[in-house]
């Protein structure tokens, strides 16, 4: 690699979005172009920027991270997306690379691991960390799939998805309108299927719901 490798870093913890910049900036091979500290500023910093590859954690505010992979996709599919997360669920992974991710790596993988995931999958390969990769690989083989296609929560549409992680990240229906670009009476037909849908009917139960299936941090 003669030329830099363009990167952009999407983590909303300052340290540890600092401690990547801090490992990419010692190896001449990458240069880091953009930063993001949620999922709606890093599409707009990989349609700024047209990085190589884009470093993504998948528990952002604002637009969690399997949601800003497939517009980040869609945008510019030459963007090679690196998922960083603690999330280790096959739920996760297969989500992760349905939705368009070259690779996924955890967050207690070591620093010889993360260059080593960034450069296979710049080098056109995917990337799965060795410690959940066999798990995977298994499932699989045997043809074993843990994701379940009949729950309520498969049942919800991606947008409804961002809705659900936003209600629960406490914004109200006209500042959700706002980050969306859509209308508040959009917003509150989306809130009502919600409720509808998953059976539940005030906003402390979305939000119970919205951070156990790890939209929100807690």
């Amino acid at each position: 690699m003669n030329e830099k490798k363009r990167v952009v870093l999407a983590e909303d913890h300052t340290i540890l979005r600092e401690g990547l910049r801090s490992l990419l900036t010692m190896d001449d091979q990458f240069e880091v172009v953009g930063e993001a500290d949620n999922g709606l500023s890093a599409i707009r910093c990989v349609a700024n920027e047209a990085p190589d590859l884009i470093l993504l954690d998948l528990a952002m505010p604002k637009m969690n991270g399997i949601a800003a992979i497939k517009e980040i996709k869609r945008q510019s599919p030459d963007t090679k997306i690196l998922a960083l997360t603690i999330h280790k669920s096959e739920e996760y992974i297969l989500e992760a690379f349905k939705s368009g991710a070259d690779g996924y790596c955890l967050k207690d993988s070591t620093h010889e691991e993360l260059l080593m995931a960034i450069k296979s999958v710049l080098g056109g390969k995917m990337y799965l960390s060795p410690s959940i990769s066999e798990k995977v690989l298994v499932g699989y083989l045997e043809g074993k799939k843990t994701l379940k296609t009949d729950t309520s929560w498969d049942t919800l549409t991606q947008r409804e998805k961002e809705i659900l992680k936003l209600i629960g990240e406490g914004y109200k229906n006209k500042e959700i309108s706002d980050y969306l670009c859509i209308s508040v009476k959009t917003v509150e037909k989306h809130r009502a299927n919600l409720m509808k849908k998953l059976d539940l009917h005030n906003v402390s139960a979305l939000t119970a719901y919205s951070i156990e299936k790890g939209l929100v941090s807690h």
